[in-house]
């Protein structure tokens, strides 16, 4: 079965083409869109593949697909604003607007230790339902009653899905506005397709994930230390990773930030292009702070040595952005990506719904790679 393609290529940026097709035909890509912008104009616009696992449906430029941690970066703007606003300090304690936070030892946890995943909160302790996940009041007070996993600011650990919960929470009680409209106030403007939370008439349009997930797992409140930890922060509740929940409507109609946010690749990289802009979304010296290491080290969620800034993720050798060294951005599991290069002029964005576990991919090196060969 031949594989549709189409969309935009500029003159020059042949390679990229070439390499997205090349995904397909050598790389096990099922459907998917890369996006990919230089000083504000569009140069490669590209979807193709297949929306379903039946391979009958061809991916649109209206196709939107979870993306995963791409998501964690959109959250993050939303809070990085308010600072910016001077409605909230980086370095005021969380509790100043969220009281019930100051338990178990996070009375002293700051905005900026819970952007660069310090907080001390990267699982849940109490038991959850997928039913609580739907909630956004349940989780967040979960989250508030749950003690410190460590003394805040003294350690990272990757907080895999609670961290849209914890920097959502932070930004709704100095707005009184949830994560959701928070985005689209962000993305409309922009012409940004990118949602947490996809309202129902808009469901029809998002792709199925293909993720072949083990059909059980082990209960993570048999653990102890920081397998309990890690094996919480993926699997309670059962859903928070998206397993055996990512297709429903309930998942997709839920705001789960870190985790659920949903869009196109063309909407993930106007929303980079406009950080490119002084002042469009964060003020420069705001964003130079965001995407500069604020926390290096090993951690074990991960299982590597990582470097977070705040809510973004700086390039490093290991999982580069390009060749230029003030690159920022965030991968997303099963490879999505988001990114911007201040020194290229480029915002990048990339979706797909082929799920394998991990960051970084071939399917994603390659497109990087060839964005840098072309001219």
């Amino acid at each position: 079965m031949s594989v549709p393609l189409s969309g935009f290529c500029r003159p020059g940026f042949e390679p990229v083409r070439s390499a997205f097709a090349a995904n397909f035909a050598e790389r096990g890509e099922v459907g998917g869109a890369v996006c990919v912008m230089q000083h504000g104009e569009v140069v490669v616009d590209l979807v193709g593949g297949w929306a379903d696992d039946a391979r009958t449906r061809p991916w649109t430029a209206d196709t939107i697909v979870d993306f995963y941690s791409v998501g964690k970066a959109l959250v993050a703007i939303s809070l990085l604003r308010l600072i910016d606003a001077g409605r909230i300090g980086l370095d005021d304690p969380i509790a100043s607007v969220w009281p019930e936070f100051a338990t178990g030892g996070k009375d002293h946890a700051t905005v900026r230790h819970a952007l660069c995943h310090r907080a001390g909160v990267p699982a849940i302790s109490e038991r959850l339902t997928n039913e609580d996940l739907w909630s956004w009041d349940r989780m967040t007070a979960a989250l508030a009653a749950t003690p410190a996993w460590w003394e805040p600011g003294t350690r990272h650990s990757y907080h895999t899905n609670t961290y849209g919960h914890l920097i959502g929470e932070i930004t709704r009680r100095v707005t009184g506005t949830r994560p959701g409209a928070h985005l689209r106030a962000v993305a409309e403007p922009l012409g940004a397709d990118v949602w947490f939370g996809v309202p129902d008439a808009e469901q029809h349009r998002c792709a199925e994930l293909l993720w072949d997930q083990p059909g059980d797992y082990p209960d993570p409140f048999s653990f102890e230390g920081d397998a309990r930890m890690t094996f919480m922060s993926y699997f309670n509740p059962p859903g928070y990773c998206s397993a055996g929940v990512v297709n429903s409507p309930e998942w997709r109609r839920a705001e789960i930030p870190a985790t659920n946010g949903h869009g196109t690749a063309t909407g993930v990289a106007r929303i980079y292009a406009a950080l490119l802009e002084p002042d469009r979304l964060l003020s420069p010296e705001l964003l130079a702070e965001a995407t500069r290491p604020q926390s290096e080290g090993f951690c074990p969620t991960l299982g590597e040595e990582v470097t977070f800034g705040l809510g973004f993720k700086p390039t490093t050798p290991r999982r580069p952005f390009g060749p230029n060294a003030r690159a920022f951005g965030h991968f997303g599991t099963g490879g999505s990506l988001g990114f911007a290069d201040p020194d290229a002029g480029i915002a990048f964005g990339y979706v797909m719904n082929h799920v394998i576990p991990r960051w970084q991919s071939t399917c994603n090196r390659t497109l990087i790679d060839a964005v840098y060969a072309s001219r």
